[in-house]
């Protein structure tokens, strides 16, 4: 059986904000490994649509561009969306209940997919599917946007810390 990990880069106020911080080059290495080692990966659609930026090879890349964007396109994924009518290749638009969807997935799948979307997110923690949540804290305050956390959550309990590169530390918690 698989489990829901959701994990994002963070400002330390709590927001996510793709366009105010960046990933500098270890971490970006580690967001590269952790793609390579996904079972699957479920979007919601707004982070999908950003996320296709990786379907196509840009000039401009360095290097670990191209590793990510290959390893991005080798994960079959999953989108969840009402609007959307047709999704890109080797992806799967989610369609009907989400929750039977979400469990059917965990129950194929083994090892770790990933959640893109703090929406997403919310909605899968709400129906007690995600195992896992990874904060990737950077040094920034941004004092507003979109927040990691959608809503409140249940009790979470600290299960490992660590300093991914001289700036950013990650926090992974499980439901208590």
């Amino acid at each position: 059986m698989a489990k829901l990990v959701f994990g994002l880069n963070v400002s330390l106020d709590g927001y996510i904000d793709h366009d105010r911080f960046m990933p500098g080059p270890v971490l970006f290495r580690h967001f590269i490994e952790s793609v390579r080692g996904a079972a699957a990966i479920v979007y919601g659609r707004r982070m999908y649509e950003l996320m296709r930026y990786w379907d196509e090879d840009h000039a401009d890349w360095e290097p670990a561009g191209g590793e990510f964007a290959a390893a991005w396109r080798s994960r079959q994924k999953w989108v969840v969306s009402h609007t959307l009518k047709s999704v890109g290749p080797n992806a799967t638009l989610v369609e009907g209940d989400l929750e039977t969807a979400i469990r059917g997935l965990k129950d194929r799948l083994t090892g770790e997919i990933g959640i893109g979307g703090s929406d997403l997110a919310g909605s899968l923690t709400e129906l007690g599917l995600i195992d896992e949540y990874q904060l990737y804290f950077h040094p920034v305050v941004l004092g507003h946007g979109t927040p990691f956390f959608t809503a409140p959550r249940p009790r979470l309990r600290l299960v490992a810390s660590d300093r991914i590169d001289e700036d950013v530390i990650r926090l992974t918690y499980v439901p208590a």
